[in-house]
């Protein structure tokens, strides 16, 4: 199958993308990767200044079945950051606002959506075995490590992203395994969580990181953070998917 033009969606399952919009993609990735992330179920947790970006990038390449979920309204000081962030949208649901604009860009899509945070009591409420790839884009150390030892006894991929904050050279941004990330004191704070309560991870997993040392943080101040580190933590966990996506496809 070398068109996007050929995919059935009543052979998918899913909600498929109209050629002209998705023309570019495949001509990168092939129509073959272009079915199969059209087929794919994806749920973010957090959409805040990594994951709107993710967000963003799944639904430009070809991901339709999306499921996105944050507590959190828009703020002023999410502006700086947060790709659906405006002095207009401030005030409303995060999932909200960020829905819209997905749709905009794909009508045809399945975007979900839950105002309200994981935690670990509540977890069942989420299904996460019901999908392909989990991205983990929360702040909470107790949510996140919750979280992540949930993911992983589910036959889902998991891709987490470790801290973006205080840091200004996007070159030092990488991806590796959870326990081989070196210089980034979120890991180190999830790993030091695990060893205390005993319970780690099931099966190893991706994570984005920067190994640029923090800058130092104002006490009393929330962290600051950028766009452009941001972001591309957002955009890698996109690419992490979607190469994961285009390899089993061409297996």
């Amino acid at each position: 199958m070398n068109t996007s033009t050929d995919i059935n969606s009543a052979d998918t399952g899913g909600v498929l993308p109209t050629e002209s919009q998705f023309s570019r993609v495949q001509l990168v990735l092939g129509g073959d990767t272009v079915e199969r992330l059209s087929q794919l179920k994806v749920i973010i947790f957090g959409v805040g200044g990594v994951g709107s970006w993710c967000a963003e990038c799944l639904v430009r390449t070809g991901i339709t079945q999306l499921t996105m979920v944050d507590f959190d309204n828009v703020c002023p000081s999410n502006i700086n950051r947060q790709l659906m962030a405006t002095t207009t949208t401030v005030g409303r649901p995060k999932v909200e606002v960020l829905r819209e604009r997905l749709l905009a860009i794909n009508p045809q899509a399945q975007i979900d959506t839950m105002q309200r945070m994981f935690t670990e009591e509540d977890a069942d409420d989420f299904h996460l075995g019901s999908y392909d790839y989990i991205i983990d884009a929360i702040d909470s150390l107790k949510d996140k490590a919750a979280l992540i030892l949930l993911a992983c006894q589910t036959q889902a991929t998991l891709y987490s992203s470790m801290g973006a904050a205080l840091k200004l050279d996007p070159s030092r941004i990488r991806t590796t395994e959870f326990w081989k990330i070196e210089g980034d004191p979120l890991a180190r704070a999830l790993r030091k969580r695990f060893k205390h309560e005993g319970r780690y991870p099931a099966r190893k997993f991706t994570c984005v990181y920067s190994d640029e040392p923090a800058r130092p943080r104002t006490e009393g101040q929330p962290n600051g953070s950028l766009a452009h580190i941001t972001a591309i933590f957002g955009f890698t966990l996109a690419s992490l998917v979607i190469n994961d996506a285009h390899a089993s496809v061409c297996k």
